[in-house]
């Protein structure tokens, strides 16, 4: 009570919930009764950007693969060239690269149609 008072003093901003209690304003969320759409150019934009940084890296991602298990077959060769066990890195890591490029270059966007029609099957749920 008497911390209702001194806000109320003070000048504070104060709302109530269903139960009437009163509720200081958060202003780390967002206000749900502000449109906040964006502009079809801004979300194109976002998702280019997105696909440019996946993409650039994969290329690094790539590199670092190819210099990496170069060093070990150079290593593996230095060694006495005895059995080929850089094959697990280079099988094992080789599914990441690949697994990383479908994402990169081969996975696309939703369209505003997919995700409607994925909206309305959960809503029938």
């Amino acid at each position: 009570m008497w911390a209702r008072r001194t806000a109320a003093r003070e000048g504070a901003v104060s709302t109530m919930t269903a139960n009437q209690s009163p509720v200081e304003p958060r202003h780390d969320v967002p206000d749900p009764t502000v449109d906040r759409t964006l502009p079809e150019e801004d979300v194109l934009r976002g998702r280019a950007v997105g696909r440019l940084k996946k993409k650039a890296d994969f290329r690094m991602h790539l590199l670092i693969y190819v210099l990496v298990n170069a060093a070990l077959v150079v290593i593996w060769a230095i060694t006495g060239s005895g059995f080929f066990w850089p094959a697990f890195f280079i099988v094992g890591w080789g599914i990441g690269v690949v697994a990383n490029a479908a994402d990169a270059y081969l996975v696309t966007t939703p369209t505003e149609q997919q995700i409607t029609e994925e909206m309305e099957r959960l809503r029938g749920r």
